[in-house]
């Protein structure tokens, strides 16, 4: 069995105060509407948790009255940061599931196929996610202002969602991590700390996160152009 988790609890404070980037209207829907639509039709998801703040738990249901769902799909509320937020979506997830996807709820241009591709890996490596090849020419900066290395972008990737794991493995992962109080904004960075290798998933499509205002249009066209 297959499940994903939606990470939706976050407010987005990089878009500006007052606004909650999940319910901006993207090609006729709110963002987050189109990120469950996504994996709603996805033929290798059994069922959905959407892990949502406190209090929007209304906003969801008439969400749900709008795409009305095929598959099995329930709420967990979101935590102090998104590691607790993930934690508590593995909670509510079936207790037959196997696989679990975690995906960014601003995420919504991901395809089917990227999402089929990271399960497959999961399913034969134990932990994958989506990436894409970095293609501008990186340098870092020690000192915030001047060059001090140049990276090789050749061995550079971009990582987003979905981050795919046998369940056994991510709950594993999250836990060594509560254990040893870290906090970590990704949990492909979670596999590391325990040593579990992650699959590199080449995400061939555009699959772009709304993070700042900027990025809205750029979706939007996106979502008008590949979405039936």
């Amino acid at each position: 069995m297959n499940s994903v988790v939606i990470v939706a609890a976050g407010r987005g404070t990089r878009m500006g105060p007052d606004v909650d980037k999940l319910f901006l209207e993207a090609a006729g829907q709110p963002v987050i509407l189109h990120t469950w639509t996504a994996f709603e039709r996805s033929r290798d998801v059994d069922e959905i948790v959407l892990v949502v703040r406190d209090g929007m738990q209304e906003h969801f249901h008439e969400l749900a009255q709008r795409l009305k769902p095929t598959k099995p799909w329930r709420l967990a509320l979101g935590g102090k940061e998104r590691q607790d937020s993930v934690w508590n979506g593995l909670g509510a997830i079936a207790s037959g599931a196997d696989l679990v996807a975690i995906h960014d709820g601003a995420r919504p241009c991901v395809t089917a196929e990227l999402i089929a591709a990271t399960f497959a890996a999961a399913r034969a490596h134990g932990a994958a996610v989506a990436a894409q090849r970095v293609t501008d020419t990186i340098k870092e900066s020690k000192d915030g202002s001047t060059i001090a290395v140049h990276l090789d972008r050749s061995r550079l990737w971009a990582v987003q969602t979905p981050q795919t794991f046998q369940v056994a493995v991510i709950r594993r992962a999250l836990n060594a991590v509560r254990e040893r109080q870290l906090t970590m904004t990704d949990d492909t960075a979670a596999c590391e700390l325990v040593g579990q290798p992650v699959q590199l998933v080449e995400s061939r499509s555009p699959n772009p996160k709304v993070t700042v205002p900027s990025d809205l249009p750029w979706i939007e066209l996106l979502l008008k152009t590949s979405r039936p």
